[in-house]
């Protein structure tokens, strides 16, 4: 798809009530691969890489701001002519998909947070961040990432390293070194957020908030605090799992957002 100067890179797949899935900082859309299979039998499920990741690419002013990818994602939906759809997102896309719930709340059935940011309560900076703000790694990152350090990237976010497989590894590399996407991840790294967290308790969505116990990303401290500041939420957290779990458990965490679009419940 043809967007603000860069061809978008999406997937569309199956029929019926729409599910929009929104990938974190270092990712892309192939994060929710395994679940797209199962929910593709029940939904349309739309994917897309955001600006400065995946296959998408750089931004051609450079600028990864909140309000940035807002405008993104409300024009990406109307070029499907999507009304509304329920809408998941996990790290930065989670964040993503509570400020677009906030500012479009008749657009958003269902929401579904997945160790989402935006709070950054108990935060420790996650290394690739702590790379790209530091001046003399953040020029060794931009021309130099051994693969190595991007395998100790993808490892930090399972809770169980040992399912990181060489096969995961090559895409985060590949989707990492790929042109320009170094650059963006650095301007996405030391851009100055400004946080609306008031704007959480505005959300009315059902909302499901997964987490997983061993997040060393976004500490479960902040999914506490989604579960307090969402009154009509449900959280769900995932003991020895790290920071996706749609990829590291992707067949629990999938039939418990089956049951929750169903009903509104996870058991």
């Amino acid at each position: 798809m043809q967007m603000n100067h860069m061809m978008v890179h999406y997937r569309d797949e199956g029929e019926g009530k729409v599910i929009l899935l929104i990938h974190g900082t270092f990712a892309s859309l192939h994060t929710y691969d395994k679940w797209t299979k199962s929910l593709k039998k029940k939904y349309r499920v739309i994917r897309m890489d955001l600006p400065g990741f995946g296959l998408t690419g750089p931004t051609r002013n450079g600028k990864y701001t909140i309000n940035t990818y807002i405008r993104f994602l409300t024009k990406f939906l109307d070029n499907l002519d999507v009304k509304k759809c329920h809408i998941a997102g996990s790290s930065l896309g989670g964040w993503l998909a509570w400020e677009f719930s906030a500012k479009y709340p008749k657009r958003v059935d269902r929401l579904i947070l997945i160790g989402s940011a935006g709070y950054f309560i108990d935060q420790r900076l996650p290394l690739p961040f702590l790379m790209a703000q530091t001046p003399l790694l953040r020029r060794f990152m931009k021309h130099i990432t051994p693969k190595t350090l991007v395998a100790r990237f993808v490892k930090e976010v399972f809770g169980n390293p040992e399912k990181v497989t060489d096969e995961l590894i090559d895409r985060y590399y590949d989707m990492l070194t790929r042109r320009g996407n170094r650059d963006a991840f650095i301007a996405l790294a030391n851009t100055k957020f400004v946080m609306h967290v008031e704007k959480v308790r505005k959300i009315k969505a059902l909302t499901l908030i997964m987490w997983g116990g061993n997040d060393s990303w976004v500490s479960v401290k902040n999914a506490e605090a989604f579960e307090k500041d969402l009154p009509r939420s449900k959280t769900v957290i995932y003991e020895g799992v790290g920071h996706i779990p749609m990829e590291e458990i992707p067949g629990k965490s999938v039939r418990d957002l089956h049951k929750f679009l169903l009903n509104g419940k996870t058991a």
